[in-house]
């Protein structure tokens, strides 16, 4: 089965197409925010490297967040658009799973952090287990502090990883002795890898039943909000 995974979540853009034999064509790119002029040439541009027609495709796979609302919102309406359109199922998939599974074979307690901009970040926790990752802590949002006072609670040597992780680098050394692994950004190629496990499990839903991982409101609400209490 043939899936083609869509990860718009964060500043990249990723897409990439994959299957029994792994990831066959991958595209990434980071470009500032022009998720939208750049997905469909890159679905365009996988499926050809692939030399894989679009009706060839099973299912698709999208990051459902949490992370920054515009680019995520341009990469599921686009996945549900052609999953609709090939009347295939859909999986979704978090982008916090995407960025700790490319670390399933550490020891330590694995910790995404996306930067989830306003001074707070996105972040969850992992641990391994046989075949992979287990959550040990759901994804939250919150101030940087926030994130030391988990780590220090669970007392365990961690690897951060994420552009959260970097950007508020010295603040969570500060606080906790951890490592900090390399910038990262959630990706396509682990998304296909994990969908595709899902798969054949029959894990799929209709596209209408995806839905995104906000965690927070939207800017635009949250600054309604606070009209609101203001006036």
């Amino acid at each position: 089965m043939l899936i083609l995974g869509i990860e718009t979540a964060t500043a990249q853009v990723s897409v990439a197409i994959g299957g029994h034999e792994g990831v066959i064509a991958l595209f990434e790119v980071a470009r500032g925010r022009r998720h939208a002029e750049i997905l469909a040439p890159a679905v365009e541009f996988v499926c050809r490297q692939a030399d894989i027609e679009l009706d060839e495709l099973g299912v698709i796979a999208v990051d459902t967040g949490p992370g920054l609302f515009t680019g995520m919102r341009v990469g599921l309406a686009s996945a549900k658009a052609l999953a609709q359109a090939l009347r295939i199922p859909m999986i979704g998939i978090s982008s916090l799973d995407l960025l700790a599974f490319p670390n399933r074979h550490t020891d330590r307690v694995v910790v995404p952090v996306i930067d989830a901009r306003k001074g707070e970040v996105f972040w969850a926790m992992y641990r391994q287990v046989p075949g992979g990752l287990q959550q040990v802590a759901p994804p939250t949002v919150g101030p940087v502090d926030d994130l030391v006072a988990d780590l220090l609670a669970r007392s365990q040597e961690a690897l951060c990883i994420g552009d959260g992780a970097h950007r508020y680098r010295e603040e969570i050394l500060d606080g906790y002795h951890c490592e900090i692994g390399e910038d990262a950004h959630p990706s396509a190629a682990p998304l296909v890898q994990l969908a595709h496990a899902r798969a054949l499990r029959e894990e799929w839903v209709n596209p209408r039943e995806i839905t995104a991982t906000y965690l927070r409101a939207p800017d635009a609400q949250i600054n309604w909000s606070t009209r609101e209490r203001r006036a």
